[in-house]
């Protein structure tokens, strides 16, 4: 491993101040000072622990999406090493403006978020890794690794994708409703609400999602009055609302999800902090390379798929581009019918036992 000369052991400005005790091991949480781009300085944090006996020949690496942070994994993390039979390291990060990093300075987008990451697989050396992406941690994860693409093994996706997402059917623009869509929110919510929707998204499946139309004033209301849209607020609930404390980080977050339709895709937009931008270059070079170097054809690593139905990213379109591009998944995707978008907080057992599979941790 490489000599750690940028370790920062210091908290970031992050809002988040009362840290649960799972968050990290002991004595394994960090802070990498960014040493290039846009945000060059900012401390970035990430938990690196090692379980088993010996030195471990693999390392599990954690990419998380949005609205989340890496206490996202807390349930997978916990069995994966109560059940590998194999020494094992993790190492799971939170992006800047998200967890316990340093709150973001723009309206952050996953090619940003991917030019970190990059510094920090350099940095710790990462090799050997079974890669877990969920969200916008697709795109953020394997568009950082395919630029270092040797150091992956096997891939396990969450309800996540890197290609163009297909317009039809369920999409982020009539999903729950099409006159209540998650792409909407970021235009309907106040930015000091943002942190109590997020969260509440994270947790609850609506049965009709009519209720969530009908009840918006009251639920407006009720996150005016109490900071927090559920009675009995988890710790979990805690922390996905409170890291949305800070400003820019709720811009940075509501920045990725205004983007959700055209995931894929690539867009050009205007952010207003840096002028205009264009994502698209950042998709391309996914799309171009992930079969090259991944599939099948090219180093075959293992790949695996937990899905949650109750999502966009879960239709049959989206899991054949993923079979498409990597044809060695075929036959080893799980679908849950119970479970939405957030695969990771209903199954996080399902996932840390398909890590523990595709990995050879048996």
């Amino acid at each position: 491993m490489v000599e750690k000369i940028n370790l920062k052991s210091l908290p970031s400005n992050s809002p988040i101040k009362n840290v649960p005790e799972d968050y990290y091991p002991q004595g394994c949480g960090n802070w990498y000072e960014i040493e290039e781009g846009i945000d060059a300085g900012k401390k970035m944090f990430f938990r690196e622990s090692k379980h088993g006996t010996g030195e471990p020949e693999n390392t599990i690496v954690f990419v998380h999406g949005n609205p989340e942070c890496s206490y996202t994994y807390r349930g997978a993390i916990k069995h994966l090493v109560n059940t590998a039979k194999k020494s094992i390291r993790i190492v799971a990060m939170d992006h800047i403006g998200f967890g316990l990093s340093d709150q973001a300075s723009f309206e952050m987008v996953c090619m940003d978020h991917a030019q970190n990451l990059v510094q920090l697989i350099r940095y710790l050396d990462l090799r050997n890794v079974t890669l877990i992406i969920h969200d916008w941690g697709g795109p953020i994860g394997i568009g950082a690794f395919l630029k270092l693409p040797e150091r992956v093994s096997n891939l396990v996706i969450l309800n996540s994708t890197v290609f163009p997402m297909p317009l039809t059917g369920m999409t982020f623009e009539n999903y729950p409703l099409k006159r209540l869509s998650w792409s909407k929110l970021p235009k309907i919510i106040p930015d000091n609400y943002w942190g109590a929707f997020a969260s509440f998204a994270i947790f609850y499946n609506l049965e009709n999602p009519d209720e969530l139309l009908t009840n918006m004033p009251t639920m407006l209301a009720t996150v005016k009055e109490k900071g927090t849209l559920m009675e009995h607020e988890s710790i979990s609930q805690r922390i996905f609302r409170e890291q949305f404390q800070s400003k820019p980080n709720t811009l940075s977050s509501k920045r990725l999800v205004l983007q959700t339709p055209l995931w894929g895709h690539g867009n050009s937009y205007k952010e207003p902090t840096l002028g205009e931008r264009d994502t698209s270059p950042f998709y391309r070079f996914i799309q171009d390379n992930i079969r090259r170097l991944w599939g099948s054809d090219g180093q075959n690593i293992g790949v695996r798929a937990v899905i949650g139905k109750l999502d966009p990213l879960a239709k049959e379109e989206v899991l054949q581009q993923w079979i498409d591009h990597l044809p060695q998944l075929e036959g080893h995707i799980k679908i849950f019918d119970h479970a939405n978008h957030f695969i990771e907080e209903f199954e996080p057992e399902t996932i840390a036992n398909t890590i523990i599979d595709v990995a050879g941790l048996k």
